[in-house]
């Protein structure tokens, strides 16, 4: 019963996929954008279903058990940070990107306000891409891999080979625009999955009150609202998350589904379907991740590989509450939101290659469809080759991503110059600092990360041999 109600989803999906090829063309601005022509309603749907994957079933569900309540501080940041990118900067992004005819984001990056692309600066953004997204979407179908595993027994390389197969019929199918229409139906089985589960768990365990008695029983650190890790302090503990949130002005992945809206004037209505779908789905995860820890708090104890084992503890707590019928529908709504993140990133993928690293492949519609194989089977080498916990690995990507391509995205929208020197120094001091930053400080490195490359392009802007060159 559990594995014909998740096979079924998965087959609904595919065939929601395949069904957009209907209305596709056989172009690369459709494969890559779709045509530019994206309903707010299905912008904001798929939106949060990429954001809210692997990451959110796996790896948050996975923290929040393990650092107890002082985790919606990571959440509730995390939202104001996302909030923020959506009001500042969404909008510039999807006029900007319209007037250029821009159908990448490094592409994007890289052309100038008069319309002047700098190559070089094409080939790095695009690289940048390629590396540091092709390694998140391999945490995707690790992801994916652990719910399997956890759920059937299966071995975990299995669930990430099946992933990187559904991934590549689909968008084969119509490119973004399957990736976007699948999307929206995965959204709406992860948000009645996640709903399911918080019911199920709140009947067996109790109320909020019961459930908070219930922790501070288990373990007193639990209940506790200041994080242990907030060593410089709550403000900015709390800063850092925030960053991360802003974050998403780098991830090629999101800001393509906000490229490919039919309409500037509608930012405001995606943004609103966004975070009424995004902010209740994330209270829901937090919760059942804490249910998850009284009910199984034996995950917690696990000698070895124990973020692996707490970042199962979704798919765990399915099967010792659920329904058979509902086992199978939380399987594929977690399984969904994996493939919902992964297929756009290796189409971001696809797309940084075809239009910058070898531009002379641009309007060749079989161009981006072989990128994709590559890219797909690329990722799944990483998922198969990798021990990290998916958390770790989103969070690392996630960083890499935002403190490179993130201010770049700040200085092009703001109609500044970009010299191709100038742009690689901020890049290669964003990923230096993020990465050196030490985690004993409390501080999301994605924080100092982002304001060191701004920093020093304030500085090279007043100092700078010539700052005309954009």
């Amino acid at each position: 019963m559990i594995l014909g109600a998740f096979l079924a989803s998965l087959l609904g999906f595919v065939a929601i996929g395949a069904a957009s090829s209907r209305v596709a063309t056989a172009s690369a601005v459709d494969y890559l954008v779709a045509g530019r022509s994206v309903p707010p309603w299905l912008t904001a749907l798929s939106s949060v279903a990429t954001n809210n994957s692997g990451f959110m079933f796996i790896g948050m569900i996975g923290f929040t058990y393990r650092e107890g309540v002082s985790a919606v501080w990571m959440a509730g940041a995390w939202l104001l940070g996302d909030a923020i990118a959506w009001w500042t900067i969404h909008p510039r992004l999807r006029a900007h990107s319209g007037a250029l005819d821009a159908r990448s984001v490094p592409r994007l990056l890289a052309t100038d306000p008069d319309g002047r692309v700098a190559p070089a600066l094409s080939i790095a953004a695009g690289a940048l891409t390629f590396l540091f997204l092709g390694g998140y979407a391999a945490a995707q179908l690790q992801a994916g891999g652990t719910a399997l595993h956890a759920l059937f027994g299966w071995p975990q390389s299995l669930g990430s080979v099946i992933g990187a197969v559904i991934v590549v019929v689909y968008c084969f199918s119509g490119g973004l625009r399957a990736s976007i229409w699948t999307d929206a139906a995965q959204s709406i089985v992860m948000f009645a999955a996640m709903a399911a589960l918080l019911v199920y768990a709140a009947a067996d365990v109790g109320g909020p009150t019961v459930l908070w008695t219930r922790l501070a029983d288990l373990d007193p650190a639990l209940v506790a609202w200041r994080p242990p890790d907030a060593a410089s302090g709550l403000p900015l503990y709390a800063l850092g998350f925030v960053a991360g949130g802003f974050g998403a002005i780098g991830q090629p992945h999101l800001l393509i589904r906000t490229m490919a809206l039919d309409d500037v004037a509608n930012i405001p209505r995606a943004r609103r379907t966004y975070f009424a779908w995004f902010i209740p789905f994330y209270a829901m995860g937090v919760a059942v991740a804490l249910y998850a820890r009284v009910l199984l708090p034996e995950l917690g104890t696990v000698p070895t590989d124990a973020v692996q084992a707490t970042e199962g503890a979704l798919p765990a707590l399915a099967l010792a509450l659920l329904p058979d019928v509902l086992v199978g529908l939380t399987l594929a709504g977690l399984f969904a939101a994996t493939m919902s993140t992964a297929d756009s990133q290796i189409l971001a993928c696809s797309a940084a290659v075809t239009e910058d690293v070898f531009p002379a492949l641009r309007d060749r519609p079989w161009a981006p469809k072989l990128a994709t194989l590559a890219i797909a089977t690329l990722a799944l080498g990483i998922a198969l080759g990798g021990s990290d916990g998916v958390f770790a690995l989103v969070l690392s990507a996630w960083s890499a991503l935002g403190v490179s391509l993130g201010p770049w995205l700040i200085v092009r929208l703001a109609g500044a110059p970009l010299p191709v020197p100038t742009a690689l120094a901020m890049a290669a001091t964003g990923l230096a600092v993020a990465f050196g930053w030490p985690a004993d400080l409390g501080v999301f490195r994605l924080l100092p990360g982002l304001l060191a490359p701004l920093a020093l392009y304030a500085v090279l802007r007043v100092v700078g041999p010539d700052r005309r060159v954009g």
